[in-house]
């Protein structure tokens, strides 16, 4: 019963499957947030340009 136990102690396997699930899901949690926030930049700077050209378009 103690051979399992530290068997199972020893066994690093699992937890580097977990580490690398982590980095994972961290990589693209930053991804998701980047493209969230360059989307509204993008957005922003269309809105901007729109209204310019309908102040110029008006005059």
């Amino acid at each position: 019963m103690s051979n399992l136990f530290a068997r199972f102690v020893k066994d690093e396997s699992g937890a580097t499957a977990i580490e690398y699930g982590l980095i994972a899901a961290l990589i693209a949690l930053a991804i998701i947030t980047g493209a969230g926030a360059l989307g509204n930049a993008i957005n922003a700077k269309f809105t901007s340009i729109g209204s310019s050209l309908n102040s110029a378009g008006g005059s």
